[in-house]
């Protein structure tokens, strides 16, 4: 199927599906990846508002604009295999014959000087059409749906039964939480896939709805006694049970606290990150919120983050009764910090808590998508995984249950975390697999830019650092250049993510497996460099577990770390 079959208009609008089948309108499965997987980010089950080329995360586009995005489009069918593609904020600017071992697109998004990387200096440059926000796997076009998210915020869960309630999963117990948009999502599902029961708070109906439709959330309600009726019987049940509420945290929260009703964790994933579109104020639906946003913008502000401070308040108070509180790096803490909150940081964050230690063995969500659109070849992917890894018992069970639970957004997918060393294994079965046809065509292997050694963020992945290196922001720079010096298909540096300006730099790439030697080459350089300088940064910043690792035997060089601690 060629890209002139790939978009269709309804009701005057542009709806975009990734090409599916083994014909290609590109010169190269390289360009080709690039292409399905930029419209992929843009089909209606993927993206928030496809419409305004919005993935997902408050305003995380996937193109400039619809004339950048044709650009693109035509100029990757145009590209040559020795060629590079170079997309500035979302903008085709350009491509220069370089080698077929250098990546074949270049993408930089919303980078802006520090003294000048504030939320009102960015949002004017972008509203000009000068900038675009990419968010993480937007506009790196490796966003595969809730999926992406799904395996992170289960992990995270994991690990707090592990840490916290010292047993596997959450079973006999609930979480209170809110946003079901395209990142919160991911949490009704995960909970359950923990065997525990969630409460998530949402105000737009059409998020629960579409939630409800993706088989993400189970049931809902717009009564708060009811939802507590619902979840006491699902714990005296002992059955998992994810519970959707309409209404505002800003509401739900203090009055859940002034019941005395404690929650066994506490926690928030609405798009608070982006002050003006990403969390709707107390007493606002979705249709009221918006003509007060247009007509009166700054009062507008002041009533958002009055509502995020009366959250964050009742998310402390929790934490006094006994609740197991984190921030998810949606940067809750910093906005209501910001609006006046001081002892906003009493909020632990999740990474340091929870996954900082997986991070430090280079571990991280890396996922893989069929360019064929047939979901066979992620369940033989599966499969394979099993039969070749089924030592691992947490993988094993989350391939499971991911097969059994997860519904397909756009192109099939699959994501699991997996650390230095598994994931060059796992590269290189996959593309064995293509090479002998054991599956239909050809997959891309990318991960999220929330991973081991490809991002600074203070506020999320790299808060808390051993030695203070939180805002040290060269890694995710060495992190790009490495991954595009091993032959990367296309590699990203963003500005943002999901805490929002000013507030992080992270990277990402994506590897096309199509069943070459070449690709095999390829595969195994940068699924070992890229995991491989997440070890690095971690050891470098005092990790013992990082040194421990390198001790054991890497596959690359460093002069530090080799000796025994004192």
């Amino acid at each position: 199927m060629g890209m002139e079959h790939s978009e269709t208009k309804a009701e005057g609008k542009r709806v975009i599906h990734a090409p599916r089948g083994s014909q290609i309108s590109c010169r190269g499965w390289g360009q080709e990846a690039a292409m399905r997987l930029l419209m992929n980010n843009l089909d209606p089950e993927v993206a928030k508002d496809p419409d305004n080329l919005i993935v997902y995360g408050g305003r995380g586009k996937a193109a400039r604009n619809w004339k950048c995005y044709d650009e693109i489009v035509n100029m990757l069918q145009e590209l040559y295999n020795d060629e590079t593609l170079l997309i500035q904020s979302g903008k085709p600017v350009g491509a220069f014959k370089t080698t077929k071992y250098a990546p074949r697109v270049l993408i930089v998004n919303a980078q802006i000087v520090p003294k000048w990387a504030t939320d009102d200096i960015f949002w004017d440059l972008e509203k000009r059409g000068l900038t675009m926000y990419g968010q993480m796997t937007a506009g790196s076009w490796i966003y595969i749906g809730t999926q992406g998210i799904l395996q992170g915020t289960y992990e995270t869960l994991a690990a707090i039964g592990r840490k916290e309630f010292n047993q596997e999963g959450l079973g006999g117990k609930w979480v209170l939480s809110s946003g079901l948009g395209e990142m919160g999502g991911a949490q009704p599902l995960a909970i359950t896939m923990n065997d525990g029961v969630g409460i998530i708070v949402e105000v737009d109906r059409s998020k629960i709805d579409r939630r409800i439709n993706g088989k993400y959330l189970d049931t809902w309600t717009d009564s708060l006694d009811e939802a507590l009726r619902l979840k006491d019987e699902a714990l005296k049940d002992g059955k998992p049970l994810s519970i959707g509420l309409l209404g505002n945290a800003a509401t739900v929260y203090p009055e859940l606290q002034k019941r005395g009703v404690v929650p066994d964790i506490v926690t928030d994933q609405t798009a608070a990150h982006d002050i003006n579109l990403g969390y709707i104020p107390e007493g606002y639906s979705v249709e009221t919120a918006e003509e007060f946003r247009n007509r009166d913008p700054d009062s507008y502000k002041k009533e958002v983050y009055k509502s995020i401070v009366k959250e964050t308040k009742a998310i402390i108070s929790f934490k006094g009764m006994g609740s197991n509180v984190f921030d998810y790096g949606n940067n809750l803490r910093t906005r209501a910090q910001e609006g006046g909150l001081e002892n906003a940081f009493d909020i632990p964050g999740y990474v340091p808590g929870y996954i900082r230690d997986l991070f430090a063995v280079g571990s991280g969500p890396f996922r893989w998508v069929a360019l064929s659109g047939d979901p066979e070849d992620i369940y033989k992917i599966d499969e394979a995984i099993i039969e070749n890894f089924g030592y691992d018992d947490h993988l094993v069970k989350w391939l499971k249950l991911a097969r059994e639970k997860v519904k397909f957004q756009g192109l099939p997918a699959r994501i699991c975390y997996a650390g230095y060393g598994l994931r060059e294994k796992i590269g290189l079965l996959i593309n064995d697999m293509v090479k002998n046809r054991v599956i239909s065509g050809p997959v891309a292997i990318g991960r999220d830019h929330h991973d081991t050694g490809s991002v600074a963020s203070p506020y999320r992945e790299t808060e808390g650092m051993l030695d203070g290196s939180d805002a040290i922001a060269d890694w995710p720079i060495l992190n790009a250049l490495l991954n595009a010096s091993s032959g990367a298909t296309w590699v990203s540096v963003h500005h943002g993510g999901g805490t929002g300006i000013g507030n992080a730099i992270h990277a990402g790439f994506v590897m096309v497996a199509d069943g070459t030697d070449e690709a095999a080459e390829k595969i195994s350089r940068v699924l070992n460099a890229d995991p491989g300088l997440g070890v690095i940064r971690h050891a470098d910043a005092g990790y013992e577990s990082s040194s421990s690792l390198i001790r054991k035997g890497v596959k690359f060089k460093t002069p530090y770390f080799g000796e025994q601690p004192k």
